[in-house]
């Protein structure tokens, strides 16, 4: 009864501890019970919380609660209410604790501020038996709180010990520009790369259209389907150099002395017929769908390229359109088929349609798998100025059919969406 010490509970509700910190979970505990790191002390059956343990400033064998020295610094003329911090701070040269008063106040003047050191130093005197041995008189803001307005002690001690309290707080003011000029910085770095892409983008286009009036142009003009396709492959060439596409091919050597083949690729983007035109060989017919040949010009001019069409939604015309795949590769065609069929803008490789291996096994042709890593980055679906990235393209090893039935369609599939999934890096996507 009216002994003070430190409170000490268990129950059901107690912590079992610090998460991932047994050192701090070990100082917690006093047996089975759990210190609080309050002090209090009992009064007619009440407990009288008194203070922090970590807060208890020890001097001359007293315990001293710096709430009570707090309270009465703050009744002193020109020391602002709420502005008073004490706390002990170890001495690093003569190994013992400092009682330290932070206290803030407008006064500048030297005499006026002496007279103030004076009395914060009697009324600390009045309470502990002596006055404080460090005294430091700051501006208002240096006393840290927490957002509901408590002293925050032990941050404060951590900044007088590090010199910050000698600092000038600056205004309100102040501060809010340099958080708006901080805030600025990423913002001008955002609109920058903006203005980055933007001005690419359009370089680009500018430079697309003039070749591509050349493509077009040639395409209407050349009696040779060989000429044709070989001006095609040029301008994506000059194109992709002209602004800054770097394309590494790896495996090109795989499409030389070959005989005809069943290129399957993977669709990302809207360069990829682009990128493909300055990799893969002349001579390869790009089967492309049916809708494309509804768009004025570019369906007229995809037919003078050597493009076939195949119908995706009629069931009678997609068989007949097979038929004719099938035809053109055993006519000794090498045809180049976006096995997904259509793209979106966002990562994911879709299930390959099976048109393209049907024909591989009913004709015995085998099938070359043909990865495109980062055209998805340079121009995704529903965006049309490019931006500068990075592609990779990656002809992976023939892979021959076994067997003449849809199960082995089904195994030849599989295993070009494995090649091409583990080279492009998007993740497998199933579309219900």
């Amino acid at each position: 009864e009216r002994v003070e010490g430190e409170v000490e509970f268990k129950g059901p509700s107690a912590c079992q501890g610090y998460y991932r910190n047994p050192a701090a979970t070990a100082r917690l505990r006093h047996g089975e019970w759990l210190r609080s790191g309050d002090r209090a002390y009992r009064a007619g059956g009440e407990v009288v919380i008194t203070g922090r343990v970590k807060d208890l400033i020890i001097r001359g064998g007293h315990n001293i609660y710096p709430q009570e020295l707090e309270e009465a610094v703050s009744t002193l003329p020109e020391v602002r209410a709420g502005g008073v911090a004490a706390f002990g701070s170890r001495d690093p040269a003569r190994g013992t604790e400092r009682l330290v008063l932070v206290v803030e106040t407008r006064r500048r003047d030297p005499a006026r501020r002496e007279v103030l050191r004076r009395q914060v130093a009697d009324a600390v005197a009045r309470l502990a038996g002596s006055p404080p041995e460090i005294i430091v008189l700051a501006p208002p803001g240096s006393v840290l709180k927490t957002s509901s307005g408590k002293v925050r002690r032990d941050a404060t001690r951590q900044r007088f010990e590090q010199g910050g309290l000698t600092s000038r707080v600056l205004p309100p003011w102040h501060q809010a520009l340099r958080l708006a000029g901080a805030g600025l910085g990423p913002w001008v770095r955002r609109l920058g790369a903006a203005a980055g892409e933007w001005a690419y983008g359009t370089y680009a286009w500018l430079v697309f259209l003039p070749l591509a009036l050349v493509a077009f142009t040639a395409a209407w003009s050349l009696p040779r389907l060989h000429w044709r396709q070989k001006v095609a492959a040029l301008c994506a060439t000059v194109l992709a150099r002209l602004i800054g596409l770097p394309i590494a091919a790896e495996g090109r050597a795989r499409l030389d002395g070959r005989g005809p083949a069943i290129v399957v690729v993977n669709h990302a983007s809207y360069v990829d017929a682009l990128v493909l035109l300055t990799v893969l060989p002349e001579g390869m017919r790009y089967v492309a769908k049916t809708e494309l040949q509804q768009v004025p010009l570019v369906g007229s001019v995809l037919r003078r390229l050597g493009c076939l069409f195949v119908e995706r939604f009629d069931p009678a015309r997609s068989v007949t359109d097979a038929e004719r795949m099938q035809q053109a590769v055993a006519d000794g065609l090498s045809l180049v088929f976006f096995a997904e069929g259509t793209f979106g803008p966002a990562p994911g490789l879709r299930p390959f349609r099976m048109g393209a291996f049907l024909a591989a096994v009913r004709t015995g042709v085998p099938v070359l798998p043909v990865a495109l890593c980062g055209t998805r980055a340079v121009l995704p679906a529903g965006r049309w100025l490019p931006r500068r990235r990075g592609v990779r393209v990656l002809v992976g090893e023939l892979l021959p059919p076994r067997g003449a039935d849809w199960a082995a369609a089904v195994a030849l599939r599989d295993c070009a969406r494995d090649v091409i999934q583990r080279e492009c890096g998007e993740p497998l996507v199933e579309v219900v």
